[in-house]
């Protein structure tokens, strides 16, 4: 029980962990590259306690891996829950594919609106002052009221696109070493989690007396779809290290076994 029990809760805080990475990220660029605000901060804090809650939750139902008791003790020097190796599991692999996906999704949202994405750079400036129209990329202007419309669009669109890739993030949680094809589903609050998840992103996406007060708009179907393909690399990416992890010794065990 009690690693089963420390086996869970790294799950859980590697499955939190990760989306603090596309959370973080478009404020770095709209600093760095002044593109125009990708996320929003009150649609970060409804990630943290509204969508992210019940899958977190979930993954401590989870049930025992077949190796747990072939394992050493754990080194509590060493194997800390919240160690080096979960982080970079988490930031610089996971999170950096989430993040891609926010940003693509982003991107397509603009540039089907007329802004290409090398207009964007620098723009925050002139996008944000209100007594100033700005051109998009086909020459017609936009309001300041038009163009915060718009940076709505994207919030949400981003925040769809963080919910959809912790769909899958969640998923390849539930191991951290076997093939989740041989652990299967038996967890049945991950079907709940993901449910939850899902209706408070499409609860703020087309309920405007709500979303619409909270920084949200409605975004076109076709938008979830978007960062689908993210999803399906995190997936393919995640079982391929946890292969490598089962039939290699050294250096890939030591760098990707969080």
């Amino acid at each position: 029980e009690g690693r089963l029990l420390f086996d869970n809760l790294k799950k859980t805080v590697g499955y939190a962990l990760t989306a603090n990475i596309p959370e973080l990220t478009p404020f770095l660029l709209f600093i760095i590259a002044g593109i125009p605000l990708p996320l929003g901060p009150i649609a970060i804090v409804l990630i943290c306690i509204g969508s992210d809650i019940s899958p977190a939750i979930s993954l401590a139902f989870e049930m025992a891996e077949s190796n747990i008791m072939k394992r050493p003790p754990r080194n509590p020097e060493t194997d800390r829950l919240a160690s080096h190796r979960l982080m970079f599991h988490s930031y610089a692999q996971i999170g950096m594919i989430e993040s891609a996906a926010g940003f693509l999704t982003y991107f397509v949202v603009m540039g089907e609106s007329g802004f290409m994405p090398y207009t964007l750079l620098g723009l925050s400036t002139a996008w944000n002052e209100p007594n100033s129209n700005v051109q998009d990329s086909f020459g017609q202007d936009w309001s300041f009221e038009n163009r915060k419309q718009l940076e709505f669009t994207c919030h949400t669109a981003f925040f769809v696109s963080i919910v959809v890739s912790q769909w899958v993030n969640l998923i390849i949680c539930k191991t951290r070493r076997n093939t989740f094809f041989k652990l299967g589903t038996r967890n049945y609050y991950t079907f709940f989690a993901l449910m939850a998840a899902t209706c408070v992103a499409v609860f703020l996406t087309y309920c405007p007396e709500i979303g619409g007060h909270l920084s949200f708009s409605e975004i076109r179907l076709d938008w979830w779809i978007v960062p689908v393909s993210f999803s399906m690399l995190i997936f393919m990416y995640d079982e391929l290290r946890k292969y490598f992890i089962r039939h290699s010794k050294g250096i890939i065990e030591t760098l990707f076994l969080y």
